[in-house]
């Protein structure tokens, strides 16, 4: 659709995301047992003592379509951000496994089955474009398939789950290929892609930076992300620019 201009455009310091828990912030309390925000996410930490503006549109369980609802929303006022920061797939690639811990022998399909994700994702990229902002999009952060495996299966079937898996690390798999995609699409449009996922995986123990259900980034995994994306804008913005915090 078209190609990063990423030091061509006007207002260096103003960004919007849109996205999911993680692009919101949210982390599992396993004191408490609930989800709540964490007061250091990586949007926090960017904006911290910073020139930099972001408006946070992301949202606690949102899909893919969600998220093109919402793009398709505020599509009138994209055109006052430079950047548009795309955060999705982690919901999409998910199952009712309150179903398959029920009945292990059906046939079910993920929240967005993968060609529908690719489809609206690149509906969401080409309307962000068309509106004059420039996308850029962030890579899944990987998870911890075990420690997800143990979390979905509370209070549920786990014997069940596990024999419609066939094994624990199916879920890792699975998710890969919701990342390749958005890979694929950041190469297929040309347009930035911060690749959160490789910081995660160079990282030494990186299961050490996801709370207890094994998909969301705890304090040290929001660290991680906000000094990978400082990295890459250092690297793609000419300096003097509000983004090099």
């Amino acid at each position: 659709m078209g190609s990063a201009k990423m030091g061509s455009a006007k207002k260096p310091d103003f960004a919007c995301l849109f996205g999911d828990s993680i692009g919101r912030g949210v982390i599992l309390d396993s004191v408490r047992g609930r989800y709540i925000l964490l007061k250091n996410s990586f949007v926090n930490l960017l904006t911290k003592n910073s020139k930099i503006k972001v408006d946070n549109y992301a949202k606690f369980g949102c899909t893919i379509e969600t998220g093109k609802k919402m793009v398709e929303k505020h599509r009138k006022d994209l055109p006052d951000y430079q950047f548009t920061v795309l955060e999705f797939g982690g919901n999409d690639c998910d199952f009712d496994w309150t179903a398959i811990s029920e009945h292990p022998q059906g046939s079910y399909v993920p929240f967005t089955p993968l060609a529908k994700f690719k489809a609206l994702y690149s509906e969401v990229i080409d309307c962000v474009f068309d509106s004059g902002s420039q996308p850029v999009m962030l890579s899944l952060p990987p998870l911890d398939a075990k420690r997800y495996f143990s979390w979905i299966s509370r209070n549920r079937n786990a014997e069940n789950i596990l024999h419609w898996l066939g094994d624990v690390e199916h879920i890792y798999r699975w998710h890969e290929m919701y990342n390749l995609a958005v890979v694929e699409l950041a190469a297929a449009k040309r347009i930035p892609l911060i690749d959160i996922r490789r910081a995660f995986l160079e990282a030494r123990n990186y299961p050490s930076l996801f709370c207890e259900d094994g998909i969301h980034p705890n304090e040290a995994g929001h660290s991680l992300i906000t000094d990978t994306i400082r990295s890459f804008v250092a690297e793609m913005l000419p300096a003097p620019a509000a983004f090099s915090v």
